[in-house]
């Protein structure tokens, strides 16, 4: 019930910023960007939490809406928060700083491209790393000198119930993720730290 309680007090609160926006003006020449922060899995899988890479957990709404900006457009890109700063550089006009690691999405808010990356990692603590491609996600955990994965087809099990790891007709995509996830450690740094032991 708190959890709820917090949602509709936000989507008040953000009812007020646009309604002050409008009573100023300023309405339509202003870009509205709405993020999240990691959800609670509010007992799926039996978890309370952020503790864990389920999509209930780590994917998060992210909307921008203002000038320019298409109504009611809908994409499946496979995005980080961190690509909102380059996002907005690109849609007012300025230039994006050499130093910023991170993708503009501005060419799939147009509809000029369908995704600027094709897959995401990504992590909790030291216990959990996951790499999604496409429709698939492959979550590989650590947890007291164990190691074990879950592949989950997202096309057709949304909500991560079905672990297809392990089974031959899904041999080619999960050694495919294997590397992928391997790949994304190396990339990131982690191979070169104690936690590479793990793997």
């Amino acid at each position: 019930a708190e959890y709820y309680a917090m949602i509709t007090h936000l989507d008040d609160r953000i009812g007020d910023l646009i309604t002050q926006l409008k009573k100023s003006g300023e309405y339509k020449n202003t870009i509205i960007v709405f993020a999240g922060d990691n959800g609670l899995a509010l007992g799926q899988h039996g978890l309370f939490g952020k503790q864990n890479l389920y999509d209930h957990s780590v994917r998060v709404p992210l909307i921008f809406s203002g000038p320019g900006i298409p109504q009611s457009s809908r994409s499946n890109a496979l995005v980080y928060l961190m690509d909102i700063y380059p996002t907005l550089c690109e849609l007012i006009g300025l230039s994006i700083p050499k130093s910023v690691e991170s993708q503009s999405l501005k060419s799939v808010i147009d509809g000029h491209i369908k995704e600027v990356r094709e897959h995401i990692y990504t992590a909790y603590k030291e216990l959990h790393r996951a790499v999604r491609h496409d429709d698939w996600k492959l979550i590989r955990y650590h947890v007291e000198s164990r190691v074990f994965y879950q592949l989950f087809d997202l096309s057709k099990d949304p909500w991560e119930i079905a672990n297809l790891y392990g089974q031959s007709e899904v041999e080619d995509i999960q050694n495919e993720l294997e590397k992928l996830i391997r790949l994304c450690a190396n990339e990131s740094g982690e191979m070169s730290t104690n936690w590479a032991l793990h793997w």
